[in-house]
Formats: structure tokens, sequence, C-alpha cells
């Protein structure tokens, strides 16, 4: 089964406010088929342990801005600010360093689900 319209948005509009700070690699993974406790997975990563609270901090006022108010059921990691852990039972987010996300490979882990598409609209703006 694949993700809930909800997850969907969730994870659209996490992925278009790490876009907005600068995160790169961003990568949303549809895991409903292999997981029951969440849809899908955003993955991004930020060159710095600043850039990569910034944009955890851009994601969660996104959230909390949607008309129907998202808020995390967990956070982790924000302390060391190396992989910041956001569970929003529908989508699980994280932000990491560009060191942990090349380490832990999460994309590697999960290649055998499918990707959802994102495209960040200040690309598809400048193509315009």
């Amino acid at each position: 089964m694949p993700v809930t319209e909800r997850a969907h948005e969730l994870a659209m509009t996490a992925a278009q406010a790490a876009a907005d700070k600068k995160a790169q690699d961003i990568v949303v993974i549809d895991v409903a088929d292999q997981l029951y406790i969440t849809d899908a997975f955003v993955i991004a990563s930020a060159s710095n342990e600043r850039q990569v609270l910034a944009v955890v901090d851009a994601i969660e006022e996104a959230l909390v801005n949607l008309p129907e108010k998202a808020k995390p059921v967990r956070r982790e990691g924000e302390r060391q600010g190396r992989w910041v852990l956001l569970d929003y039972v529908d989508v699980v987010i994280h932000v990491q360093h560009a060191e942990e996300r090349e380490f832990y490979a999460l994309d590697r882990l999960w290649k055998d689900c499918p990707t959802i598409p994102f495209v960040d609209r200040d690309m598809v703006d400048a193509d315009t």
C-alpha cells in the first residue's frame, strides 16, 4: 500500500522546507510496504551542525503551519546537531550532517523501497 495522502503532504512540505534552507540530497522514500510504524522517510543533508538545526526548525515551522497542524511525537539528536530525527508518525524525517549521511547511508539501507519524486519549487521557477 503506498503512502497515505496525509503522509505525502507532510513529506512534501518537509522536503520543501528543507530545500528552502539549502539542505542537499533531499530524498523521500516510501516505506509503507516495509514498515508498519510509518509511511515515508524524508532524508536531507546539511553541511554543518548549525545548518542541520536551521533545517529542522524550518521543517517544524512549516508542518505546524499546515491547515491540519502537525507536531512531532518524538525528536532525537538535537543537542549534537549531527543527525536529528523528527517522528510525525506518518512520516519520519532525518536531517543529517553530510558526514553522517555518508557513513550511515540510509538511502542504501532502504534502496529496495520506491522513492517519491520531490522537485524543489525554486528549481522549477528557475527553469521557467
